[in-house]
């Protein structure tokens, strides 16, 4: 006879998505009361996970309106009821002598182990995104599982985004060609998306094309030099064409390291910084060994200079492509200098209205769903977002490639009119690095 479920969620699912009490369908939701304590040390700040802590403390507190909150307590049509559950009662096994460490996490782990006991007509799950508590809990005899809300199937993304059409038609070769563009008239069949790229090839002849939707059309694409930096292969060239088209408004470039993200958005970028106020890049800060910058030496700069140092790198290539007397190298120097250009933590620019900007999140595989829709909202007038990172190369401990930002907004926008993704396959930075990248 199939158990009804009784979910045990530990903080990091509730700092991941603050609507997740409410994700569980008909089945009931409880938090052990460390939780709370865990959630009252993250209600202050500006950060998304700050934002989560107090979303969740509002809900529980109207919960809290309806009765008991040691007592269940219905969620709402649909759905199952909600508690909290204390974790300092007698169990058969308990976390904290077997671990032999008073740690929140054992606590948790002892909450779910006498639910588990006081209700042997369900199945008592322990729901977490921390991968050691999961295996802890395991290893006591507790079923437990990732928050599975948002996670995308990561097979899909190891499609790479431009596709090879074989066997093009030679007449058809021949007017893309002469004309540049032509109409797509199922050359493409199933592999056609809205704002796809593609290589048509005909033998030894190929050529690069873009599906313009709008027309119906297939255009032909050129590599060009974007400020000093030229396209080295096909994929970087559908890059730089979607970073240049101003119909497409969000644009995710994923890859490997070494594959030139971030150089061609920052490249692209400088190229169109007349039709922007500002151009900004960011990345979101992971702290070291899970320990806030606060604890790092100096002053902010100080603190976040070496997070931002690779963003300053790829600006100092550009400069290096032109002689200091150069127009272009002055002009990155110009817009340096009065605020034209900057690179700041992501962290620093939340709350902002970004009307008018031109904004580059790079390292956007290490921020949740939530964030990366939050940044997308804050989206006004002639703004575009580029979103770079590799989903497969995860700092922070709590997503992995199924349940990043990134992955989740190639998942979730695919087909959309205003975005596009480009999957950067082979890396440029040199043989030595392709090699570590292919063997090790």
């Amino acid at each position: 006879m199939k158990k009804e479920k009784i979910f045990v969620l530990d903080t990091s699912v509730l700092l991941h998505d603050h609507q997740s009490i409410t994700n569980f369908k008909n089945n009931n939701v409880t938090i052990p009361i460390t939780v709370l304590e865990e959630l009252d040390k993250f209600k202050v700040g500006n950060d998304t996970k700050n934002f989560c802590a107090r979303e969740v403390i509002r809900f529980i507190d109207k919960l809290s309106i309806k009765g008991s909150l040691q007592e269940w307590i219905p969620l709402g049509k649909s759905l199952g009821k909600f508690k909290i559950v204390m974790e300092n009662q007698p169990t058969l096994v308990n976390a904290e002598q077997v671990y032999s460490s008073a740690k929140n996490d054992h606590k948790i782990i002892n909450a779910a182990l006498y639910l588990k006991e006081q209700e042997p007509m369900h199945l008592v799950v322990l729901v977490t995104k921390d991968i050691n508590l999961r295996i802890k809990a395991k290893a006591l005899g507790l079923m437990s599982e990732d928050y599975e809300t948002g996670k995308v199937n990561s097979d899909d993304l190891k499609k790479a985004s431009s596709y090879g059409i074989e066997n093009v038609d030679s007449d058809i070769m021949r007017d893309i060609f002469i004309k540049g563009e032509i109409d797509e008239n199922g050359i493409l069949g199933d592999q056609k998306e809205i704002n796809g790229y593609y290589i048509l090839k005909n033998g030894k002849t190929s050529t690069l094309a873009f599906y313009n939707h709008l027309s119906d059309k297939l255009e032909r694409i050129e590599k060009e030099f974007i400020y000093g930096i030229k396209p080295k292969n096909a994929e970087q060239t559908f890059a730089f064409h979607a970073l240049l088209n101003d119909d497409v408004k969000l644009v995710a470039l994923q890859g490997v390291a070494g594959t030139g993200k971030t150089l061609l958005a920052l490249a692209a970028a400088l190229e169109q910084h007349k039709n922007y106020n500002q151009i900004i890049l960011a990345r979101p800060i992971v702290p070291l060994s899970n320990r806030e910058i606060g604890f790092l030496p100096g002053d902010a700069n100080d603190k976040i200079g070496p997070y931002m140092e690779p963003l300053w790198d790829n600006l100092k290539f550009i400069k290096s492509q032109f002689g200091e007397n150069e127009k272009k190298n002055r002009a990155i120097q110009e817009m340096q200098d009065n605020g034209k250009i900057i690179i700041t933590p992501l962290a620093f620019i939340r709350g902002r209205s970004l009307s008018n900007i031109l904004f580059i999140v790079d390292e956007a595989q290490n921020l949740t769903p939530h964030e990366v829709k939050t940044i997308i909202t804050r989206a006004g007038e002639n703004t575009k977002i580029i979103f770079t990172g590799d989903v497969h190369q995860i700092d922070s401990p709590y997503l992995d490639e199924n349940s990043n930002g990134l992955a989740y907004l190639i998942d979730r926008l695919k087909n959309q009119e205003l975005f596009t993704n480009v999957k950067l396959e082979k890396g440029e930075r040199s043989e030595l690095a392709n090699l570590a990248n292919d063997l090790l």
